[in-house]
């Protein structure tokens, strides 16, 4: 396992990692997920992503009797939870969002649900345009006074955001943002690639990033239609079935086809490759992986030896696939 720093930070994670979403609380119990998160760590995963909102909560207490199971020590792995939408259906007001007290009281549930003292990593899930970002700021770093989580980040905030929130804390000599949890995949670069670039310098943003199989299409499982049991055949996940069937999708079928043939030619698997991918940009920390079962675990951290045959010929020939470099910035030229 090859380990990487978070952003500036002095936290080391495992370049591929292990997340819940999806999979525990809806097609995993707590055997299931034991089995797969004890397949990545024995290979050296040492982060594991969570969320309060992730199966309503059950996927934390999944994870949390996992990891009692396991027996593991605590100072060895990193977990995580993320906060804004709540763990209840239909929540009141005040059990969602990023106010002060939403963001405690989500703390202290996660901790219970996983069964651990701490968060090493905890983050707003999105933004919340109600809320000022000081508020926030200023609740994300009393948990961490409190010794209840370590570092604090965002998933899918802007650029901008992000600037406030760093500006904040800076002002107020408050803890700013350590990392951000953005979508990224070969289908989705902008935000990764051209506007987060500045930042990685400026305030030392590190990347969990989500998505690197674009939903499950890089895998190449879609090239001939959905096959049974995907999770586009999962009660909840209409919405990402009518994605598959949206005009944008099947025009990227096209290119995942490609790939797929390219991935042979390597002696890989068109998932391996889309994976390996995004361990080639240095600006990621760690790419954040999903299974329902072992033989997946072990497909995508064979990833790792993948990143090593993307030379500057191969990494040429999937860009002339995708066709979609993001152009950037006037400064960046």
């Amino acid at each position: 396992m090859e380990y990487r720093r978070l952003g500036s930070s002095g936290l080391k994670v495992s370049a591929l990692s292990f997340g819940s979403w999806v999979t525990f609380g809806n097609q995993m119990d707590i055997d299931a997920a034991l089995a797969c998160m004890s397949a990545a760590y024995d290979v050296g995963v040492n982060f594991f992503d969570n969320a309060e909102v992730y199966a309503a909560g059950k996927s934390e207490e999944v994870m949390g009797a996992a990891l009692k199971k396991a027996g593991w020590r605590r100072d060895s792995y990193i977990v995580s939870s993320k906060v804004l939408w709540g763990s209840v259906p239909d929540a009141k007001p005040s059990q969602r969002g990023l106010s002060r007290k939403h963001v405690i009281e989500a703390c202290d549930q996660a901790l219970t649900r996983l069964g651990v003292d701490y968060l090493d990593l905890y983050y707003c899930h999105r933004p919340d345009p109600e809320v000022p970002i000081e508020e926030t700021v200023r609740a994300m770093s009393e948990l961490i006074w409190r010794g209840k989580v370590l570092y604090w980040g965002t998933s899918e905030w802007s650029a901008q955001q992000l600037m406030e929130a760093y500006g904040v804390a800076r002002q107020y000599n408050l803890i700013p943002p350590t990392m951000e949890q953005p979508q990224y995949h070969m289908f989705h670069r902008q935000r990764v690639e051209v506007e987060y670039a500045r930042l990685y310098h400026t305030i030392g943003l590190g990347t969990t990033i989500w998505s690197p199989l674009a939903s499950g299409l890089l895998t190449g499982k879609y090239n001939d239609g959905i096959p049974d049991g995907s999770r586009l055949t999962l009660p909840g996940y209409e919405w990402l079935r009518k994605l598959y069937e949206s005009e944008a999708w099947q025009s990227r079928l096209g290119a995942v086809r490609k790939l797929t043939a390219l991935a042979q030619e390597l002696g890989t698997s068109t998932a391996k490759l889309a994976i390996a991918w995004c361990l080639k940009n240095p600006n990621v920390s760690t790419v954040i992986t999903g299974a329902s079962r072992v033989e997946q675990v072990s497909e995508n951290m064979a990833a790792l030896a993948v990143a090593d045959q993307l030379t500057d010929d191969v990494v040429e020939a999937i860009e002339g696939i995708l066709q979609n470099k993001p152009e950037p910035m006037e400064w960046q030229q």
